[in-house]
């Protein structure tokens, strides 16, 4: 299924290993380079804004043919309709042909490859929606199905970042064919179905032994855990009943079940950081963060206890005492959670400029080295200027 060779995965998994050394200070450059020389790769772009920068070209190219079929389609067409009808499967046509060639040239993660493969999924969107009348369910299901293909076939992240979303979309939409009872119970499904497959992506991680798919299962396991947190979260559920159910939620009054969700909201973003903690996962530690921001920022939306500006600045008291206190606690510990930096990450920076700004607040100068004095003394002993002494 997978068009790259496995020998140029396995080597890019070898070099990314490498880099990783060589940013933590446990091989040199050179060996670093050595490695990477002797290892045949990929034509792809580390540095996001050079793979921006590609990809921006690589949409000008796409657009550029799609441009030329559109005008030789009008051209000799008898019906502008019947073309009109065709042409988004052909331009999938030629996104799926460019990503293909650009695979069998070995670009991955170029940039180039990203405009045809996302141009590929868009065009499916856009041929579906003309051809079923912008039928909902229909078009996320084709997208979903066309990006996960992307993704099996390329191990393009964006891809089966959007299959989530396509999937997560078939879901909805599939519950609002259920009438009002569907749309009632939409956040419940949603809740054990992202729970479902958050175990069903963390029970693959833990058995998987193909290198180069960990980065996708990583990618839906941290999606489940978003989804699963906005599914019953007050405010997504609230508004939801307003735009979906036409529920108007009058001052005396709150939604059905509104307990279970204020518990919800508040529960899941600790149960995520106390999970993080235990396990150190540092992706979920990330969620947890986001998801305790935005359960405050739910219950500022609907009770302003406090104005805006003492609200902030008390906010931003509590943490600094947390990150004070957390600090204190964690900076002489050597192992498990610790405040020392991570060899693996990119530490010396961090350290040389938390050594310039010590200097620099206090004066410090860097001593001068005292050049070696041109006469010798010999080896010194005892008792005088000579050596063994005597004179």
């Amino acid at each position: 299924m997978i068009v790259y060779d496995k020998n140029l995965l396995n080597n890019l998994a070898l070099v990314e290993e490498a880099n990783s050394l060589e940013f933590a200070g446990f091989i040199s450059k050179e060996q670093k380079n050595l490695i990477k020389k002797e290892l045949p790769a990929f034509k792809r772009q580390s540095n996001i804004l050079v793979r921006l920068g590609f990809f921006l070209l690589g949409a000008f190219l796409y657009l550029s043919l799609c441009g030329v079929i559109a005008l030789m389609g009008l051209t000799g067409s008898n019906s502008e309709r019947t073309f009109f009808n065709i042409c988004c499967y052909i331009f999938a046509a030629i996104g799926f042909a460019g990503a293909e060639f650009l695979a069998n040239q070995k670009y991955y993660g170029h940039g180039l490859d990203d405009a045809f493969i996302l141009g590929a999924i868009l065009n499916i969107g856009f041929a579906i929606a003309i051809t079923t009348e912008a039928y909902e369910i229909q078009i996320a299901i084709f997208v979903a199905v066309a990006s996960f293909f992307m993704y099996r076939r390329y191990l393009h992240l964006l891809s089966l970042l959007v299959f989530c979303l396509a999937a997560s979309a078939v879901l909805f939409y599939g519950m609002f064919e259920f009438g009002d009872t569907g749309k009632s119970i939409l956040p419940f499904i949603a809740m054990l179905a992202s729970a479902a497959f958050y175990f069903f992506t963390k029970r693959m991680l833990n058995k998987l032994t193909i290198r180069y798919y960990y980065n996708g299962l990583l990618l839906a396991n941290s999606f489940c855990l978003v989804l699963f947190y906005l599914s019953c979260n007050y405010l997504v559920v609230r508004e939801l009943s307003v735009a979906l159910l036409g529920n108007e939620v009058i001052p005396a009054e709150d939604i059905p079940f509104a307990i279970f969700f204020y518990a919800f909201t508040f529960i899941i973003p600790v149960v995520y950081l106390v999970q993080a903690l235990r396990t150190k996962d540092r992706i979920m530690l990330w969620i947890s963060f986001l998801t305790i921001g935005f359960s405050i920022y739910t219950i500022r939306f609907y009770y302003s206890v406090l104005p805006i500006e003492i609200a902030l600045t008390l906010g931003g008291l509590m943490l600094f005492a947390i990150v004070y206190f957390s600090i204190k606690k964690l900076k002489d510990n050597e192992v498990g959670l610790t405040f020392k930096p991570d060899r693996i990450n990119n530490s010396n920076a961090i350290l040389n400029a938390e050594a310039l700004i010590v200097a620099s607040t206090f004066g410090m100068k860097p001593e001068a080295k005292v050049p070696d004095s041109p006469m010798d003394f010999g080896g010194g002993g005892f008792s005088g200027g000579g050596s063994e002494g005597t004179f």
